[in-house]
């Protein structure tokens, strides 16, 4: 490959992967893919035969101010229904998507991390300069109920991916963290010096927690080594294409797509986990970003890393230094798509807490970062 650094991404058919890709390709870094596919969106229909001739065709009738990308998944269901479509594109679909937005190639490979000898391969093909590591289960619920899935996935796959870079001598890595390791708040907002694993309430947030650690262990034994972790809080919303979004299959167990979803009938209610919290209204506060600001936070990060100066551990907090609650995005929304969103308040969800933003003040001195897309950006 030629041209600008070569970044293997895993996990970068994701949500999160998937936008950052975006923003490498963007930029001239070339990129290579790896993904076992788990979470990523099964594709939208390949158009044969019909009226509707390009994409863009589509995008035409959509609806309007629900959400350009929910929107687009919802027309192509209905398209399939009434012009005959039944073929589906492979699940790399996204990364088709991705192409299509920048107008440049990237490389795939079908990886799983829990395989050693097919990282060791693209690791041999490749002349990769530094890792993108977002490849992780991710659902705080789901890891209650299966936490030794989520060890195994989040904490072995990890292992394996950093002895193969150890192995080929490729030891620049950001790490797609998350605020989850800070566990209950002692303070807010939440700065980096904050404790992490102390409180973590779920497997999930405590296996990025015991990445860190392991990260941490790993640059203090071998000074070659230079780990940027990025502790993300809630991203939502989608790419102004309208291409790329999340769509999560199953029950979203994120709320923005879950809002969504009720917003254009795929659902018939939003489920509220508890309004009994200690907050203004009683639902979970929580720190939303905007996916975009998200990912230019990876590429100026990615800027620091790279650097020949930059060398050890170092974390910081990617948000936007405010907290919403469940009822007032909800209310967002509404007032953004002019539609109701129905909800039905339930039993807190295991290994949620109250509250939970952040201080990302260390971002904006060190990267130069700080988030710029405001609410109603967000629930476009």
């Amino acid at each position: 490959m030629s041209g600008g650094p070569t970044v293997l991404v895993t996990g970068g058919a994701g949500y999160v992967g998937s936008h950052t890709v975006v923003q490498l390709l963007t930029k001239g870094y070339q990129v290579v893919v790896v993904d076992n596919l788990v979470n990523a969106s099964k594709g939208l229909p390949v158009m044969r035969n019909s009226v509707f001739k390009s994409r863009s065709d589509i995008l035409r009738v959509a609806l309007v101010g629900v959400g350009r990308f929910y929107t687009y998944m919802l027309y192509f269901k209905i398209l399939m229904r009434f012009t005959g479509i039944n073929e589906f594109s492979s699940d790399t679909e996204c990364l088709r998507r991705v192409q299509e937005i920048t107008g440049k190639k990237l490389k795939f490979h079908h990886v799983d991390i829990l395989k050693k000898e097919e990282l060791d391969t693209i690791f041999e093909t490749y002349d990769i300069d530094c890792v993108m590591h977002f490849a992780a289960l991710k659902a705080v619920g789901e890891s209650v109920q299966l936490p030794l899935l989520y060890y195994k996935n989040n904490v072995s796959g990890s292992i394996n991916l950093f002895e193969v870079m150890s192995k080929h001598n490729v030891k620049k890595l950001l790490y797609s963290s998350s605020a989850t390791v800070y566990g209950t708040p002692q303070k807010l907002p939440l700065t980096e010096t904050h404790p992490t694993g102390i409180g973590c309430t779920n497997p999930y947030g405590k296996s990025k927690y015991f990445v860190e650690e392991i990260l941490k262990d790993l640059v203090t034994s071998d000074k070659s080594w230079s780990v940027i972790s990025l502790r993300y809080f809630n991203p939502v919303g989608a790419h102004e294409s309208g291409l790329i979004g999340e769509d999560p299959q199953g029950v979203p167990n994120n709320l923005m797509p879950y809002i969504a979803q009720v917003a254009v009938g795929r659902r018939p209610d939003l489920k509220v986990y508890g309004n009994d919290y200690d907050t203004p209204d009683g639902t979970g506060v929580r720190d939303y970003i905007h996916i975009q600001d998200l990912a230019v936070g990876h590429l100026d990060a990615a800027n620091k890393l790279l650097s020949p100066s930059f060398s050890g551990f170092k974390a910081y907090n990617l948000g936007t230094g405010s907290g919403l609650s469940v009822l007032q995005l909800v209310k967002a929304f509404e007032e953004a798509s002019g539609r109701k969103i129905p909800y039905e308040i339930v039993g807190r969800r295991e290994g949620d807490i109250a509250y939970c933003y952040s201080d990302a003040s260390l971002a904006k001195q060190e990267l130069g970062w700080e988030a710029k897309k405001g609410l109603k950006e967000m629930c476009e």
